[in-house]
């Protein structure tokens, strides 16, 4: 079996399809011809929205037309789209020059040698990540270097039924104890024996791993150091952990939170069986748009809460655009993705497919926010924005977190011991 032969059976796996770029266009003439180039770009699945990076590739094309630009799209999730990507540049196929990738896999990916550092073509590091948001000096400049360049971002938001804290005369919660008698002054008024103060994800999910770090963060804490090393506070990560608990016992989240998935909030959330809910970004066009949406018009959003004496902080996600190593066309591939980085670029995602923008400035700018409106509050989510742990191991790392956290909320251990085992397994990774 060939080696394209054996990633095309991957692809099918993963629900990954290819699409054709367009036909090559006639050349320029003269000095400024240049050699014509295929560039192959890997654009996620559907939630990463490969429509619209097909019209920027095709701007892109138009402006030069001796590039031709052909998508490979697919894998539903995170997950999925990791495990095909780790199987193709571990065996350095160099059919693929760009990579759409999550925010937890630059360090990964450069570790191995799999990316090409970008700094030859958009310079210093720190001035290169100086437009965007924060945390992509966090998460894309690696040892020193370029690992990736923010494509779109992605949030974790707490959405809440407006409509709801208005009737009742309730300001938004600002720590989670204020949450939970907001939640149960909701509940009880309404009288409604199904209507969920807050829904969160506790299956052992890439979701879990923020539900474990989001109370941790907000306590000050964090779980590595500048060199990547373990820094757990374990009270804090058992506080955290109670916290969920304890709004269990409340009656604010349901008993069976650890089996709740990211889609599950969403649907709940959706059909008006929830108050307050924990989601990314895109959730907000599910409940704006769907036709079985019962909460359009009814939907707010806020900062999450922090615990008591703390401050809010959110788990940011997010794509981004990476360079092979083992790319054929690297320049020509570097040059699309200063294309594809730009701020215009980011405010057209942001108009176009209510993408969250790369560049804070997008989040205040007239035309963004008169196409979606709710962008405008956003911007105090994001900027508070971090990222889960940078690591060559990531894989290994929301394992450790996803599993023990799951098993907490489902009360088969206790928070002091899911903690010891998430430091006991990190500590070997972390090192």
């Amino acid at each position: 079996m060939t080696l394209r032969r054996h990633f095309s059976l991957l692809l099918a796996a993963a629900g990954v399809t290819l699409t054709a770029g367009l036909p090559v266009q006639a050349q320029p003439t003269g000095a400024a011809a240049s050699a014509p180039v295929k560039l192959r770009v890997f654009a996620g699945g559907s939630n990463q929205r490969p429509d619209l990076m097909r019209r920027l590739f095709d701007q892109y094309s138009k402006a030069n037309p001796h590039v031709t630009i052909e998508i490979e799209t697919g894998g539903a999730t995170s997950e999925l789209q990791r495990q095909y990507l780790s199987t193709v540049l571990n065996a350095k196929d160099p059919a693929i020059d760009l990579y759409l990738i999550d925010i937890v896999n630059p360090a990964q990916y450069f570790s191995a040698g799999w990316l090409e550092p970008l700094n030859a073509w958009f310079g210093d590091s720190a001035a290169a990540m100086k437009p965007y948001l924060p945390v992509y000096a966090q998460s894309n400049i690696v040892n020193g270097q370029i690992a990736a360049m923010p494509a779109f971002a992605d949030a974790m938001f707490m959405f809440y039924r407006r409509d709801l804290l208005d009737k009742h005369k309730i300001a938004e919660p600002r720590t989670w104890d204020e949450l939970t008698a907001a939640a149960r002054k909701v509940q009880q008024a309404e009288g409604n024996p199904n209507l969920q103060g807050l829904s969160i994800q506790g299956a052992p999910i890439e979701g879990a791993v923020c539900t474990f770090l989001l109370p941790y963060w907000s306590q000050g804490k964090d779980l590595a150091d500048a060199n990547g090393r373990l820094t757990m506070d374990r009270p804090a990560a058992a506080a955290g952990l109670k916290q969920w608990l304890s709004m269990v016992d409340a009656g604010v989240i349901k008993r069976n939170v650890a089996e709740v998935k990211t889609p599950d909030t969403v649907n709940e959330f959706k059909a008006g069986q929830v108050v307050f809910a924990i989601n990314w970004s895109w959730a907000w066009d599910r409940f704006k748009d769907d036709a079985d949406s019962q909460v359009k018009g009814r939907v707010g959003v806020m900062p999450l809460p922090a615990m008591a004496g703390g401050r809010s902080a959110t788990c940011i996600g997010g794509w981004q655009w990476a360079l092979s190593a083992f790319s054929r066309h690297k320049a020509e591939a570097a040059k699309l993705v200063r294309h594809l980085t730009t701020r215009d670029a980011s405010k057209f995602l942001a108009i176009e497919g209510a993408m969250l923008p790369t560049y804070l400035e997008n989040y205040t700018d007239a035309d963004v926010t008169r196409n979606v409106p709710w962008f405008a509050d956003a911007s105090r989510v994001v900027i508070a924005g971090r990222s889960r742990p940078q690591h060559r191991d990531y894989g290994q790392v929301s394992d450790a977190i996803r599993t023990s956290t799951s098993a907490v909320l489902a009360r088969t251990r206790s928070p002091e011991d899911g903690v010891a085992d998430i430091e006991s397994r990190l500590r070997r990774v972390m090192r």
